[in-house]
């Protein structure tokens, strides 16, 4: 009898041991987890693109520039989904108080491409019509680095780029870098690889546009007759005005091709820009080895700016147009001024023609009346 209550009470006893284990282990477990997080081991593990429709498989790129595997299959090629969330995520109006999930994925990159030129000649529109494609990846503000902060150094400017996974391109635009001098041997420093792109459009109807967004700014402004001329009786043309100067498009080019072939450039028409945009846009995807992607189904004309926007966006409730700054009404400008300007222009574009090879057929033109 006492060696039976002996045997339950021993039993007992174990039985209480046995259900103690799991829950000291857990604790190790807990403590240890603890402890790697408060030592910041776990903000440096990746975190999942989730994908509620399918699985997927594809090799994503770390913050460190590993490749890790996820299993799965994906009816598109092999990265085009991370992609398009990412672009998608980081190419639209950035949300407020949100973390976008694209930082912990890719590496930033000096740019593989720039859009260099030319101020007023349709560069922002390029750069939105570019930021559509899932495999561009670009600035928004105009870092202004090779012109105004290159003593910031190269390591400022990288931590400038956004995160680009492999295949996909890095780009900024700072038209301004056309016409500054320094800037082709300080990209050329860089990379000399990198591809050059310049929206040209005809530099008397730039010139007025120019002018007139100057004007918004600075209603006290002189006329554009008065800034035009150095002397009005002989009509001499006033080259150190900025808006007159940028737009001798062969003597800037000069200055680059110093340094980039011409094969590191592409031209784009700023008027075939707004009349044929998805065929433009297509010029410039092959030009950085894209597959074309933008066509002609993005764009729609919006007849009271008059130039093409980008069609309403899935899940936004708005078409994309330019902001307001875009498309103002140029002032009235007498006809005998812009001739003798168009006079001054022609031997320019004549050299201009030749060195790219393209007629952009300026000199037959009539001035547009929108900027």
């Amino acid at each position: 009898m006492g060696c039976s209550k002996w045997r339950a009470a021993f039993n007992f006893g174990h039985l209480k041991v046995h259900s103690k284990l799991p829950v000291f282990f857990t604790m190790i477990i807990l403590f240890i987890y603890l402890f790697y997080c408060l030592n910041g081991y776990c903000e440096s593990l990746p975190r999942p693109v989730y994908d509620q429709r399918s699985n997927l498989q594809t090799k994503i790129i770390l913050k460190d520039g590993q490749e890790t595997e996820q299993l799965g299959a994906y009816n598109a090629s092999p990265v085009s989904f991370v992609r398009e969330q990412l672009s998608d995520l980081t190419n639209s109006d950035p949300p407020s108080n949100n973390i976008s999930i694209a930082n912990n994925f890719g590496s930033k990159k000096f740019p593989q491409a720039i859009i260099i030129g030319v101020k007023k000649g349709g560069t922002r529109a390029l750069l939105e019509f570019l930021r559509i494609h899932p495999d561009v990846r670009a600035v928004g503000a105009e870092p202004h680095f090779f012109d105004r902060f290159y003593e910031k150094g190269l390591e400022w400017y990288r931590n400038l780029m956004p995160r680009t996974l492999e295949g996909q391109i890095t780009m900024e635009k700072t038209p301004s870098y056309f016409i500054t001098k320094e800037a082709p041997r300080r990209v050329f420093s860089m990379s000399r690889h990198t591809r050059l792109i310049v929206v040209v459009r005809d530099p008397v109807t730039r010139a007025v546009s120019d002018y007139t967004q100057t004007l918004s700014k600075s209603p006290g402004l002189p006329s554009f007759q008065n800034l035009v001329f150095r002397n009005a009786t002989t009509g001499l043309i006033d080259t150190s005005w900025s808006a007159i100067r940028i737009g001798i498009y062969a003597k800037h080019l000069e200055n680059w091709l110093r340094y980039f072939p011409l094969s590191r450039f592409l031209f784009v028409s700023g008027e075939r820009l707004v009349t044929d945009p998805a065929g433009e846009m297509g010029r410039v995807q092959d030009f950085l080895g894209l597959k074309r992607v933008v066509t002609d189904k993005h764009f729609y004309f919006n007849q009271t700016k008059g130039f093409p926007c980008l069609k309403k966006p899935e899940g936004s409730s708005r078409p994309r147009c330019l902001g307001k700054s875009k498309g103002r009404p140029h002032p009235q400008i007498s006809s005998e001024v812009l001739l003798r300007l168009r006079d001054f222009y022609r031997p320019f574009n004549l050299k201009f023609y030749q060195m790219t090879g393209h007629d952009f057929g300026w000199d037959q033109m009539a001035t547009h009346q929108s900027s």
